[in-house]
């Protein structure tokens, strides 16, 4: 299990002393100053679903896969400057990343570990197990979507989403953006804190 304690001693620099514990509804719409009410339901493959080239949101259709891509790659790029040590942050948990529809299978070799600042910021890193490799995430959540993407820092693709509200759950489905223009579905699984399990 990860140890955010040793692994990444920034994230104590930054003032995130508890990565595990993860933000309520109404802990992240207090925090950032987007007027946010009421959330939007990301549920991919569900109320928003790709089909023959188009994405639905309910019955509509709301763009092309492309354009959709493109509007994610918009929002990452859209991110204030802000200097990670000087923000202020909300956690947003860790979470084990699984290509969703996979019942059973390997464990997962890929880790994220997510915040907000008060300005709509996302930063975190990016831990695979496979390769013992770290990388830091940058994105932002959009204040109009409620869409919220990122990716490695430096890089243009791949690019992750999902809606901010999803991240206040258990599970919260995602997808991914690929540089050849494929786009699949993940799962992100909040990861309880392996300390607090460990006390009596």
């Amino acid at each position: 299990m990860l140890d955010f304690w040793s692994d990444y001693p920034g994230w104590a620099a930054w003032r995130i002393t508890r990565p595990y514990r993860w933000a309520t509804w109404g802990a992240l719409t207090g925090w950032v100053g987007y007027g946010w009410s009421d959330p939007y339901a990301y549920s991919y493959g569900e109320n928003v679903y790709y089909q023959e080239g188009s994405v639905y949101y309910g019955d509509e259709v709301i763009c092309t896969s492309e354009e959709y891509a493109q509007q994610a790659e918009q929002i990452v790029t859209s991110a204030p400057d802000v200097s990670p040590e000087q923000a202020e942050w909300l956690p947003l948990g860790v979470f084990a990343l699984t290509q969703d529809g996979q019942a059973t299978g390997p464990d997962p070799t890929l880790f994220l570990q997510l915040a907000i600042s008060k300005e709509g910021v996302i930063s975190g890193t990016l831990h695979n197990t496979a390769t013992d490799s770290t990388q830091t995430i940058e994105g932002v959540a959009d204040k109009e979507s409620q869409r919220v993407a990122w990716t490695v820092t430096g890089q243009t693709r791949p690019i992750m989403e999902t809606g901010i509200a999803n991240l206040t759950e258990d599970t919260a489905p995602a997808l991914v953006h690929f540089a050849n223009g494929e786009t699949q579905q993940w799962l992100m699984v909040h990861l309880d804190d392996p300390d607090a399990a460990a006390q009596p």
